[in-house]
């Protein structure tokens, strides 16, 4: 069993996130990123940019062609603020249904989780990644 734990966890995000940004385009039409924006977008309608941005870790070039991609596709609205410099983000009739689409991928990866380890097992998965979280 290989033991480089640094190496370990990036390759697994590497490849967990292609695996699941392949499903996401397949099944939904849309890029896991994309997804992560309009779930955040959807749990706070009217979210700034700039909030979303900070949130995805993205830098000011990348949010604004993510969203520019999300518009064109129709799931989200640029809504004006007080703050002409400020972008409000609001999703969409069809952003919604997509958030509601992708539920369903969400359970069944966590599902896939489950069944190849324990509760406890997951438990320390759990403080493990909230442990890399908090402390970087």
């Amino acid at each position: 069993m290989d033991k480089r734990l640094f190496f370990l966890l990036n390759m697994a995000q590497k490849k967990l996130f292609r695996h699941v940004d392949s499903v996401c385009e397949r099944e939904l039409d849309a890029s896991v990123t994309q997804l992560a924006a309009l779930m955040m977008i959807c749990q706070q309608p009217g979210c700034l940019q700039k909030d979303l941005a900070q949130a995805l870790e993205l830098n000011k070039s990348a949010i604004t062609g993510l969203i520019g991609r999300m518009e064109k596709n129709g799931l989200v609205q640029r809504a004006s603020t007080d703050d002409a410099r400020a972008v409000s983000l609001v999703p969409t009739a069809a952003g919604i249904a997509k958030t509601q689409q992708l539920k369903p991928l969400i359970a069944q990866l966590n599902e896939r989780f489950a069944e190849e380890f324990s509760d406890d097992e997951l438990l320390v998965v759990l403080r493990f990644l909230n442990f890399i979280l908090q402390t970087f």
